[in-house]
């Protein structure tokens, strides 16, 4: 090496007739023909027989090159025609080993960390003496690693599910120390993701930030980054609007080069985050229809039919099934199972496929996890498939699972698509073993136990005295079970985490009183950041808790800057259900309303005319939020949109857009939007309920004749009201001669009968009212008092316009002691008509 370096130094000094002799002497010096010979292989079997030849020529750079070119060509192949196992198993390959594990130290730190990183992906065991060999050595050199080197070091452990090791808590402890340093969105992205389950919230925030502000430099052609970006959001449970929406733009860029894969990946990140972009969805699903003639095998078609199934319309849905029973019989479990569940996000009715796939399930039971049985006994019993012993063998074996879980979650899980099977009663070993991990349950697992325990309760058609009082008893644990965990609760984040998902009697009969006793004992804990996942749960309780909304209000008010501007519905939604206005009540709806104003454009549309209708129940109307849903492109772009929902949502949203149509026209007549609901309400008249019949005929007795009371009335704009009569201008009543009471003008208008309504009359007789009479159920009130819920109220408001004097009975009041006569009723109705009246 010194006469190297001497002769080199002549050669600088000397004349510039010499330079060019230079360069080239140290071409050829420093060529190496065996790793020329390398690059140049172009199949594994070249490789191998480079390697076979030279063996004693090979020094660690050849090593590092083998197996990278190995790895490489599998990348390069689809996942059914990769020889993985070929290599692993091949003479040579063990050669490569053997020298790798013996030159480790005399290898730099990036062939270290890529050597480990290659015969990983070589799926060569993690107990591996190489595999050891590597790792050991790179923890004793992880400090001085680039963070290029240490972002793929940290992938490698992630391939050994080496999640929450000391050796992973190390390299978070150096990404937190360095990552002011970090530049590279890729490196920071794979980091990222690597580190999810032992960094802290504080770095948590600093590497979102980071992120956040990468994304702004980035290369939007480098849509792998930003699919790492949202996946760690998945990993750690934190949909940040923010950096999902830059990373979502990036997709948008590149959809037309991404693949069935990477679609599906950021379809379920999405899903999981509740982040359900429409532009994406819609971009989704185009690229995966052009991409249906390119998936003709089992494994690419069962991505490309999970992906596209529940966007897909009706057409490309048939076609998706078509392919499906085709390939029935040839999917591996795993894909069996993917179908299934797909099928089931579907709402799938083709009973053949159903059949195929139960078919091919019922052959792999034996291979699959407690929580894919579960799935799959879900989804079966959802499509509603036939198939008595599948259901058989689904219980045996959920049963055989439950005998040894020790897990709440698992048991819980089991227990729960238990009372799904058909089966009329509890199995006798599981309030032991519920009772085994009763302690140990949060109030989502308990929630899961009350619902099973129930519904076996009431199909259990046996006397047996016992197994009755095994259910109250098991009741009666799960209940001071989860009192107790309310009284130990001292987080809001955690608490709001485990109420998530719970729903039903046993919440509502048991534990609702005692869990806003508990948010108003945590009260302080309530800030700008959980308070939209707050409302939103009050707001599906259907309670009343004029603090805890208060305390929301206020929070949003000092914070609405801190607060993502799509989050303003989800705090908006318990003050215009419930009917609730809070201190400051303008100020608190005027500051929601100018802080999303500026952002309508990207709303979903779907969000926007939710958010429209939460308003026009407080009786807002922002005009630039009604220009913008009642114009011609949203109303396309949502039509194009609710293609792509379930139908359940589907429905919901169709109902609200009518509902705040309906109350544009009544309520805000200067902005001239039409009425274009008219077919869409005839299809969901109201039939009446079972009281109508008694009401109708006290009606009668009061009035004097059953024709001068109407029952199952349609006013103007479709609004349903209870009973119908109309009083004169010295408040008596007048008869009707028909039934008829809207004319439905072939424009679409909605006007008065003009010759149909009153004796003789083509109006109402001067000074004459039309007085709405309506019964509301418990539906109308909020569940844990009597107070009046946003919906009723908007109604009355509306019915006044149209020009009713609206009397409302209230079913707590009808249904009452004091009212338990004809006589009681009949005094009742009479100073609710003509007292309220006068």
């Amino acid at each position: 090496k010194c006469m190297t370096r001497m002769y080199l130094q002549e050669l600088y000094s000397s004349r510039i007739c010499f330079l060019s002799m230079r360069f080239f002497h140290s071409r050829v010096m420093g060529s190496d023909p065996l790793l020329d010979h390398l690059d140049n292989c172009t199949n594994e079997d070249q490789v191998f027989d480079t390697i076979g030849k030279n063996k004693a020529k090979l020094s660690v750079k050849h090593v590092g090159c083998a197996v990278r070119l190995l790895w490489q060509f599998q990348k390069e192949r689809p996942q059914v025609l990769r020889t993985i196992d070929f290599i692993k198993g091949h003479s040579q390959f063990m050669v490569l080993r053997v020298l790798a594990e013996n030159k480790i130290d005399s290898m730099d730190d990036e062939t270290l960390v890529d050597l480990l990183y290659n015969v990983l992906r070589l799926n060569v065991e993690p107990h591996d003496s190489l595999v050891q060999e590597l790792l050991v050595e790179a923890w004793w050199r992880i400090e001085r690693f680039s963070m290029a080197t240490l972002s793929k070091f940290a992938v490698c452990l992630t391939e050994q599910h080496m999640y929450f090791s000391p050796l992973m808590g190390r390299i978070a402890d150096i990404v937190s120390r360095k990552l002011d340093s970090i530049q590279d969105p890729r490196i920071l992205s794979s980091l990222m993701v690597s580190v999810t389950s032992v960094i802290s919230t504080c770095l948590r925030d600093r590497l979102i930030e980071k992120a956040t502000s990468l994304m702004d430099t980035t290369d939007p052609a480098q849509f792998n980054h930003s699919r790492r970006m949202i996946q760690f959001l998945r990993n750690i449970k934190f949909g940040y609007r923010i950096l999902l929406e830059k990373c979502n733009k990036v997709f948008l860029q590149n959809m037309h080069q991404m693949d069935v894969d990477n679609i599906s990946i950021i379809l379920g990140v999405y899903q999981s985050l509740h982040f359900n972009n429409c532009d994406f969805r819609l971009a989704a699903k185009q690229r995966l229809t052009e991409l249906l003639d390119l998936c003709p095998d089992p494994v690419s078609f069962t991505r490309l039919f999970a992906a596209l199934g529940p966007l897909a319309g009706p057409e490309v849905r048939e076609r998706l099934e078509a392919d499906a029973l085709l390939m029935a019989k040839e999917f591996s479990p795993t894909q069996a199972l993917a179908v299934v569940e797909t099928m089931e996000e579907m709402e799938c009715r083709n009973p053949q496929l159903i059949q195929k796939v139960a078919s091919n399930l019922i052959e792999h039971l034996h291979l699959y996890k407690p929580v894919d049985i579960s799935r799959i006994a879900q989804a079966l019993v959802f499509l509603h498939c036939q198939n008595p012993e599948l259901y058989f063998k689904l219980r045996r074996i959920l049963v055989s699972y439950l005998q040894i879980s020790v897990i709440p979650y698992e048991v819980s899980m089991l227990t729960r698509v238990l009372s799904l099977l058909p089966s009329p009663r509890m199995d006798n070993l599981i309030p032991a073993r519920i009772d085994a991990v009763l302690p140990q349950c949060n109030l989502s697992d308990l929630n899961s136990f009350a619902i099973a325990i129930t519904k076996w309760m009431r199909n259990d058609s046996s006397s047996r005295q016992d197994m009755a009082e095994g259910y109250v008893k098991l009741l009666q644990k799960l209940n001071e079970c989860g009192l107790e965990r309310l009284q130990k609760a001292d987080s809001v984040n955690l608490l709001l985490e485990e109420l998530k998902y719970i729903s039903g009697e046993w919440f509502e009969e048991v534990l609702a009183a005692k869990t806003m006793a508990t948010f108003e004992r945590l009260i302080d804990q309530l800030t700008w950041s959980n308070v939209p996942e707050f409302a939103l749960f009050l707001t599906k309780t259907n309670c009343l808790h004029t603090t805890l909304l208060d305390r929301i209000a206020s929070v949003t008010l000092e914070h609405i800057n801190k607060i993502h501007y799509s989050a303003t519905y989800a705090i908006l939604l318990p003050f215009t259900i419930l009917n609730h206005d809070p201190p400051k009540s303008e100020d608190f709806f005027e500051c929601c309303i100018e802080h999303f104003k500026p952002h309508l454009s990207s709303f979903n549309p779907h969000l926007l005319v939710l958010l429209g209708y939460a308003l026009a129940l407080a009786d807002y109307f922002p005009d630039d939020l009604i220009q913008t849903i009642f114009s011609v492109d949203f109303l396309i772009k949502l039509d194009a949109q609710l293609e792509t929902l379930s139908d359940a949502l589907n429905m919901r949203i169709r109902l609200r857009l009518m509902e705040l149509n309906r109350a544009v026209c009544l309520e805000c007549p200067e902005f001239q939007t039409p009425w274009f609901h008219g077919r869409y309400c005839q299809q969901f008249l109201s039939k009446g309920y079972p009281i109508q019949q008694q009401i109708h005929k006290i009606l009668g007795d009061i009035l004097g004749g059953i024709n001068y009371a109407r029952s199952s009335v349609i006013t103007p704009y479709y609004y349903s009201i209870g009973w119908e009569c109309v009083l004169d201008k010295h408040n008596k009543p007048l008869p009707y001669v028909d039934r008829d009471t809207l004319l439905i003008p072939k424009d679409g208008r909605m006007l008065w009968g003009s010759h149909n309504q009153l004796t003789g009359e083509t109006e109402l007789p001067p000074g004459a009212q039309r007085v709405a009479i309506e019964f509301l159920d418990s539906k109308a009130f909020c569940k844990n008092s009597q107070h009046m819920k946003g919906k009723e109220v908007m109604k009355k408001r509306h019915l006044e316009i149209l020009g009713y004097h609206v009397v409302q009975i209230p079913h707590f009041e009808w249904n009452s002691m004091e009212l338990s006569t004809k006589e009681a009723w009949m005094e009742y109705l009479r100073k609710k008509i003509f007292a309220e009246e006068s």
